[in-house]
């Protein structure tokens, strides 16, 4: 594996004493995702090249991983004196803030402007307008065969022109065909030549017999078990039993007859348990109509599901009517207790959760092998390890629910009223957005500290109501337009007593208040908002500002 994330295999030339490369995973190298670093572009023309795009400069000339820095104050992008400078044939990958179809490319500039994180956006037409608003610029790569164009926002004072990348004269950031520089010329020699196949197939032979053996090996400890140490064993057989099928029995004894009851929900209800020494969460569902084939086959794409930010489930049962789930069990319970109770977390811990969280979701949206929506993003649904950390419970039953027709599309509401976003009493179609809605209602509660769920009457009209969340959100847009110099301060838990990070209090709120937007194409992706919690999780400065009298 190579500095640039490439990987290769590297053959001796004996009569030379000098190495070269016979073979590399990605042939182009502006295919390793950040070669060029931050708002650089990695352009493929006739060979590889890095270059800036129009109103950026090279960070360090001799280390183009190091990226572009702006000409210009950044802080100006948020004024409405802005314009925008199309690259062609070039786009940056990921990062989208959203992804529109159907659209111009004036409704696609349009949705840039008017949202201050936009730093450019990616139009293409293939029979209709796609939009990609972007957060920030990496990744970016250039090919004259590429459909589209990035559209990068700049100050009207930044004097700029219609690149021409393909003919810049920049760095190179690889070589042609399969040779690239890496290491001390002394040790390798990487002139162009051919690829001799045949280290190839002698690679793939060696990996191939070294497998087999180790399977054979395998194979002979687990069942032969000639003079296999205890300890050996008893790590086969918990690596065995990550996640296993338990018998209702089982649960039963484990669960004292299912005598202590830690929640309940939707979904079905939550039992404390002892198996193997070890205390887990019982979780007995409802309202699953599968056959035990169907139930296996989705309670097994889940149990593969493995991320430090969801609960980890060790196991199920499925037996005759019994449909049961067996999780870790997690000391500090839900997110609800130590919001609204008296035992309240203090700003960073608020902070971390909010974090953890949305890299969490982040991954059932965008990495996992199986598209999962949660369907029920809540307090009483996110746990917290004993360190505070927090875990997204109940993750993948929207799965096990039974489904009325073809395709994705759920056909059934599911959630908590609240939490639940405008499409499900539309009955629009259901995409991951849902649970955008639903983070976006759990941040903005753990900033007020208060529910958020309920109704409250208006000041001016004891006969109007209008919800909770409504209420917080017209109000906190209107003391972010005025201006005032403590309006963060008045809007977060008073029970702080001004304890807490302003700049990060600030991105909570106005990510919170994006995530509810009643069109869901208003609502950034999940991995937008980890990003954009991201740059500023190291802040550590509690900022107290001055009360107004």
């Amino acid at each position: 594996m190579d500095h640039d994330g490439n990987l290769r295999v590297y053959s001796l030339n004996n009569s030379t004493g000098l190495w070269a490369i016979t073979w590399q995973a990605l042939q182009q190298p502006c295919n390793v995702k950040g070669v060029c670093g931050k708002n650089a572009i990695c352009v493929y023309a006739q060979e590889p090249k890095c270059t800036c795009p129009p109103g950026f400069e090279v960070n360090d000339p001799s280390d183009w991983n190091s990226g572009c820095k702006a000409k210009f104050d950044q802080t100006l992008l948020n004024s409405r004196r802005v314009k925008f400078v199309e690259i062609p044939h070039t786009d940056y990958y990921g990062f989208d803030l959203n992804t529109t179809t159907g659209v111009t490319l004036e409704a696609c500039r349009d949705m840039c402007l008017n949202d201050f994180r936009c730093q450019g956006f990616s139009y293409r037409l293939l029979g209709q307008g796609f939009c990609f608003v972007k957060s920030a610029l990496l990744n970016g790569y250039a090919s004259p065969d590429f459909p589209a164009s990035i559209y990068i926002k700049v100050p009207v004072s930044v004097e700029t022109s219609k690149p021409d990348i393909f003919h810049a004269s920049s760095l190179t950031c690889g070589s042609s065909e399969a040779d690239i520089i890496v290491g001390s010329p002394s040790m390798y020699d990487f002139n162009s030549r051919r690829v001799r196949w045949v280290y190839i197939y002698s690679f793939v032979a060696a990996f191939g017999a070294v497998e087999l053996m180790v399977i054979i090996l395998g194979w002979w400890f687990l069942f032969r078990k000639h003079g296999v140490p205890a300890s050996v064993e008893a790590g086969y057989r918990m690596i065995s039993s990550q996640f296993r099928r338990y018998s209702y029995s089982e649960l039963k004894k484990a669960t004292n007859n299912f005598k202590e009851e830690l929640g309940r929900g939707g979904s079905g209800i939550v039992y404390r348990g002892i198996l193997s020494n070890r205390l887990v969460a019982v979780k007995r569902l409802g309202d699953i109509f599968q056959t035990q084939d169907e139930y296996f086959a989705e309670i097994s794409t889940i149990g593969k599901i493995n991320h430090m930010n969801l609960v980890r489930i060790w196991g199920f049962c499925s037996e005759k009517r019994h449909r049961m789930l067996v999780y870790e069990y997690l000391d500090n319970l839900s997110l609800d207790k130590h919001i609204f109770g008296s035992n309240f977390l203090e700003w960073k811990q608020r902070y971390a959760v909010a974090l953890g969280t949305a890299k969490g979701l982040a991954y059932l949206h965008h990495e996992c092998l199986e598209w999962v929506i949660h369907c029920d993003v809540k307090p009483e649904n996110i746990l917290l390890d004993t360190e505070f950390q927090p875990k997204i419970a109940d993750f993948g039953l929207a799965k096990l629910s039974q489904r009325e027709g073809p395709g994705s599309e759920f056909t059934r509401i599911r959630g908590t009223k609240g939490y639940m976003a405008p499409e499900w009493a539309l009955n629009h179609p259901i995409t991951a957005k849902v649970d955008v809605y639903g983070f976006g209602v759990v941040i903005l509660e753990m900033v007020r500290g208060i529910r958020l769920c309920n109704w409250v009457v208006e000041e001016d009209d004891d006969d109007k109501q209008e919800s909770a969340l409504t209420n917080f959100v017209r109000n906190a847009r209107e003391k972010m337009e005025r201006g005032s110099s403590s309006w963060v301060e008045s809007v977060v838990d008073l029970r702080l007593e001004g304890n807490f990070s302003r700049n990060q209090a600030m991105i909570l709120i106005r990510t919170g208040i994006s995530c509810v937007e009643e069109a869901r194409n208003k609502r950034p992706t999940m991995a937008s908002v980890v990003q954009t919690l991201l740059e500023c999780e190291d802040e550590t400065e509690i900022q107290v500002p001055d009360r107004e009298l």
